[in-house]
């Protein structure tokens, strides 16, 4: 058979459901509240840039090292952090290449990483890709704490580094100051390294704030920061994100990035040195904007039958929750989605892990993983309006309450 010429690693890996949705949505023409990316216009002065970049043939291998200037500036600016632009920052294509070279660069095969649950399934994946063990630390229902207990006993001798989306996807929770103190606290006991994905840095509603892990006492010298330009810009097809890290690590992350992919896009690391010194008022309507989405959705959800116990303090996604007298599983309810209003969203299940405990003697219950839905509310505002349409018109009384 054609499929035992696949490597072991290949064979492991399928669709995921995310891209599986977004097929399906375009083959029936439903509306995409699945994928995280924007479908309104990118900001225009960046996009002037990029097309006077290809204009002035900036078209071949290229590192732009104002990018890691304006980086360097930045994280100054915002975190306090002293970072070399020279030594500290890699430019990689995309936040998701940005992780991956992280973790190729320090993870060992048979090395433990910490990773919390629900999660965005690229950590564990590539964390297996490099031969490391992803270990789950669940983060509890509805409100996603973080449980102290749950994280200490997590770490073990193979222990080598903690993966740290926050704002955090699928639940839109920003990390408390007391959480990451705790956090910062058990990777400097334990001499853990942390990989962080903070693309979501400038979503945050309300009271909330994001507050980089890489502040805390001791973890400047073992946090490696990722992040890009895909969903603070809305250009999540320009591929240009990097990782800020001690040089050690850096420059372990540019040696594999050059092997793999060898430079990120030319002309849109042009545009991004435009987009970093977008001035504060872009930051803050970016902010306004995706909050009074986010209330759009709270709300239609809610008047549909869903139950919004937890409203995102930051990101753009909404995990939704099946109501208790709902019979369907939240793959059963997808479907129905789109069958009967033609709206996309994906399967919490997705994002969950089956064995989130290490401690075997801890019996949770799990049901709940299949209770959630997740919906992108990062959409136009004639998008949101005619899903909004298409789910009034539609009799979802599996979602009523009784």
């Amino acid at each position: 058979m054609e499929e035992e010429k696949l490597s072991s690693v290949a064979k492991r890996f399928t669709a995921s459901p995310i891209q599986k949705l977004s097929l399906i949505a375009q083959q029936c023409n439903a509306i995409n509240l699945a994928e995280g990316f924007p479908d309104f216009p990118a900001p225009l002065t960046l996009k002037d840039a990029a097309i006077s970049a290809i204009n002035s043939d900036f078209n071949q291998y290229r590192h732009v090292q104002g990018v890691c200037d304006e980086l360097a500036r930045i994280a100054k600016k915002t975190h306090g952090l002293d970072v070399n632009p020279l030594t500290d920052i890699a430019i990689c294509c995309g936040q998701t290449e940005a992780f991956a070279a992280a973790v190729f660069s320090v993870i060992n095969p048979g090395d433990e990483v910490i990773i919390f649950d629900p999660s965005f399934d690229t950590y564990a994946n590539v964390v297996s890709i490099a031969g490391g063990v992803p270990v789950y630390v669940t983060l509890d229902p509805p409100q996603w704490t973080l449980d102290t207990n749950k994280l200490l006993k997590s770490f073990t001798h193979r222990t080598k580094a903690l993966v740290l989306n926050s704002p955090h996807n699928p639940t839109g929770k920003v990390f408390s100051e007391e959480e990451l103190d705790t956090i910062a606290g058990a990777c400097c006991a334990n001499d853990c390294l942390a990989i962080t994905d903070e693309v979501y840095e400038y979503i945050t509603f309300g009271n909330a704030k994001h507050i980089s892990l890489a502040t805390f006492s001791g973890m400047h010298s073992r946090t490696i920061i990722t992040s890009s330009l895909s969903k603070t810009f809305s250009v999540t097809g320009w591929r240009v994100g990097w990782a800020i890290a001690p040089a050690y690590i850096a420059s372990a992350m540019r040696n594999i990035h050059v092997r793999i992919a060898d430079s990120a896009p030319a002309p849109f690391q042009e545009a991004a040195l435009i987009a970093l010194r977008s001035p504060p008022e872009y930051f803050e309507s970016l902010r306004r904007d995706y909050e009074a989405k986010r209330d759009f959705i709270v709300k239609l959800l809610v008047d549909i039958g869903f139950q919004v116990q937890f409203e995102p303090q930051g990101s753009f996604f909404l995990f939704a929750e099946l109501p208790k007298s709902c019979t369907l599983t939240d793959v059963d309810c997808v479907e129905e989605l789109i069958k009967r209003a033609g709206v996309v969203a994906v399967p919490g299940c997705g994002f969950f892990q089956t064995n989130s405990s290490k401690d075997k003697r801890v019996e949770e219950d799990r049901s709940y993983q299949k209770r959630y839905i997740r919906f992108a509310f990062c959409k136009s505002d004639a998008t949101l309006t005619s899903a909004a349409q298409k789910l009034n018109e539609t009799n979802f009384e599996f979602l009523k309450m009784h």
